[in-house]
């Protein structure tokens, strides 16, 4: 019996296993964009396949063929799977070689992106060659765990003088953008990282605006304001066009989220931009609707809240121990006829931190931006101001409040108290005041000299339709003769005694001059 079993071990160990045949498949099915696949019993959700027009060459030959088209496998079913084609649905038809590639979607990151325009699979679409990068992380991922996390207390300065003062955004955080077509909503996210430019080299994060449903010219005229600013140096522009198939608008978010997270994992401050998710939702309905999913409310598929909860759930704020980077989000949506409580609105106001709320009305009134300071929040808060902004901003916000509940009362301006008139005069001041030109984002150190000079009687018994041209004198002033206390104020983050006090003289001066 011994020699049975060692003959045995013998004919074991000199036996030489086939090697193993790599899976492939062939398409069933094609159309819009969906493609049914047999033969892949092994396939993984979100794993890339490769439509492969010949049979007689292996799987490492066929990736180097970059005429290819890459499918994404988002159907795992009894009799095969469904898989979203990424790229030209034309190349692709029934009965063509399907082979697994074994990894999940995933895109090349590194430093080399910053100031390229990419599409959603992180290839150049700017025509100024590859970008080389070859760190390869997943387009999705889980997001990092409530004890990796630190509290968001570090300003994210957007610039504008009615966000800064009283919808502060940290480092880290979620603020939404929403409201109707045409009330400046990309305005306020294009001047956030314009602004940046005013951040020293070390404290700037590095910035991603992610286009989604957009038209080709628009995101052309914003990547053409970035460079002629100089703000691409730091800048990563990712777009899925309105021409492009609905999976590719579907992955942009992902992939602005993912190149993003390489940067806060190396310590870095990031911040993302999503323009717009109204756009990812309706691409990630049409998708589901081709699947063949169970639709649900207005035909969304019942998992439409997780497409992006799962998206904004990665923004954060890295404790020391991971590194201290941060990944900000300010996913921006588009309402119909102001209607914040509709589906895809509510679902993100209740994931994000807190929401900059665009009025369509105060927008054609002449309200640059047009925020709404009732419906606006930031659920961060003062917690992420920066104090010298924070000491000088207190009343601003309860004084527009103020002013927008008694407006309608302006017109019977002959019935009112003086105490009203006044604070109704004193509104609409502080209303012109927090106007603002576009593309002209301000630093917060000079944002943080008017609001004081506001609230130390600059504007007092001055004529609303006034207050910009006073405004810009005053802010010509202090570049000429406040230049040190400006200094000051953007070393100290915050206006000290001797700051205050040299803040005020400069007040004085300029009002005995006018």
């Amino acid at each position: 019996m011994d020699a049975i079993i060692k003959r045995i071990q013998k004919e074991i160990d000199t036996f030489t296993p086939v090697k193993h045949q790599e899976e492939v498949g062939h398409i069933k099915s094609t159309g819009d964009g969906i493609v049914e696949i047999e033969g892949l019993e092994n396939a993984m959700m979100m794993e890339m396949v490769l439509f492969d027009k010949t049979h007689d060459r292996s799987l490492e030959a066929a990736l180097k063929d970059d005429s290819l088209t890459y499918g994404l496998v988002l159907n795992l079913e009894e009799d095969g799977v469904k898989a979203a084609i990424l790229g030209e649905s034309n190349t692709v038809y029934e009965g063509m070689l399907v082979r697994r590639t074994g990894r999940l979607l995933s895109l090349p990151v590194g430093d080399e992106l910053i100031g390229r325009v990419l599409n959603p699979l992180a290839e150049p679409v700017d025509g100024k060659g590859k970008t080389g990068a070859k760190t390869f992380v997943p387009i999705e991922r889980d997001a990092y765990s409530v004890i990796e996390r630190s509290p968001v207390n570090v300003p994210l300065h957007t610039g504008i003088k009615a966000v800064d003062a009283m919808i502060p955004i940290g480092r880290g955080q979620r603020e939404l953008i929403i409201g109707d077509r045409y009330t400046g909503k990309t305005t306020i996210a294009i001047d956030t990282i314009l602004n940046q430019k005013n951040e020293s080299p070390k404290n700037r994060p590095i910035c991603i605006y992610v286009a989604i449903g957009q038209k080709e010219s628009k995101t052309a005229r914003i990547v053409a304001e970035l460079e002629e600013k100089g703000a691409m140096d730091y800048t990563i522009v990712v777009t899925a066009s309105a021409a492009e198939p609905a999976a590719i608008q579907y992955l942009a978010p992902y992939a602005g989220a993912a190149i993003g997270e390489y940067f806060m994992d190396r310590g870095q401050d990031a911040l993302v931009i999503y323009d717009d998710l109204s756009k990812q939702a309706v691409a990630y309905r049409q998708l589901s609707l081709l699947l063949r999913r169970p639709p649900g409310r207005e035909a969304y598929p019942g998992d439409i809240f997780y497409l992006h909860s799962r998206l904004l759930e990665r923004a954060a704020k890295l404790s020391k121990d991971k590194g201290g980077g941060s990944l900000t989000a300010l996913p921006i949506i588009e309402t119909q006829e102001n209607d914040v409580s509709a589906y895809i609105p509510t679902n993100v106001i209740s994931i994000t931190d807190g929401q900059i709320y665009l009025e369509s009305d105060l927008f054609n009134k002449g309200l640059r931006p047009a925020i709404n300071v009732g419906l606006s929040v930031s659920r961060v808060g003062s917690a992420a101001q920066t104090k010298a902004v924070k000491k000088v901003s207190g009343t601003v916000r309860l004084e527009l409040a103020q002013f927008r509940e008694l407006e309608a009362f302006a017109q019977f301006a002959s019935d009112l108290d003086k105490d009203t008139k006044d604070r109704i005069d004193s509104g609409r001041r502080m209303t012109e005041l927090m106007n603002q030109d576009k593309g002209a984002p301000m630093p917060f150190e000079e944002i943080a000299a008017i609001l004081f000079a506001a609230g130390d009687d600059l504007l007092n018994d001055v004529d609303p339709a006034k207050v910009r041209e006073l405004e810009a004198e005053f802010k010509t002033f202090l570049a000429r003769e406040g230049v040190m206390v400006l200094e000051a104020i953007k070393k100290d983050k915050e206006i000290s005694e001797d700051s205050a006090k040299k803040l005020a003289e400069l007040v004085k001066t300029f009002k005995d001059r006018s």
